[in-house]
């Protein structure tokens, strides 16, 4: 225990992990979400979660090939997780309004669905467009 004393909070050892799970509305508690289902978001990804904190301010950086132990899905999609500082070399805050991990994720889960991606993803003419062509080329395989 003195050796994990002596390391300065401001190592990236000792930054805070967030991953995607921890934010995930469609996972249970036991699943690992660790907010609230009110407050969280629909399948955050770890590249959403560092862009929220390094706009802010907050020191963070992505860990792609890192994977939540509890997560049975593989896919690329639910990869990845953000280490954030906290603390700086003294062991104050980084910034005053994020004083503990909880802070973080519930800033992070109100700030995602207001990113760019996810506002162009919602647009209600553009996807119905790109279904239509799909369903098309469907149909013409069917026929062959």
């Amino acid at each position: 225990m003195a050796c994990a004393a002596a390391r300065s909070p401001a190592d990236q050892d000792r930054f805070i992990c967030i991953y995607p799970a921890y934010l995930n509305n469609k996972k249970t508690i036991a699943e690992g979400r660790r907010i609230p289902i009110s407050k969280a978001v629909e399948n955050p990804t770890a590249t959403e979660i560092q862009d929220v904190c390094s706009a802010v301010g907050l020191n963070a950086f992505l860990e792609k090939n890192k994977m939540y132990s509890r997560e049975w899905n593989r896919d690329i999609q639910y990869r990845g997780r953000v280490r954030v500082q906290l603390k700086q070399e003294d062991g104050s805050l980084c910034l005053g309004q994020f004083p503990s991990r909880k802070s973080v994720m519930l800033y992070a889960a109100e700030m995602i669905p207001k990113l760019k991606t996810r506002t162009q993803k919602t647009g209600g003419g553009d996807p119905n467009l790109q279904q239509g062509e799909g369903s098309k080329k469907g149909k013409g395989k069917k026929k062959k």
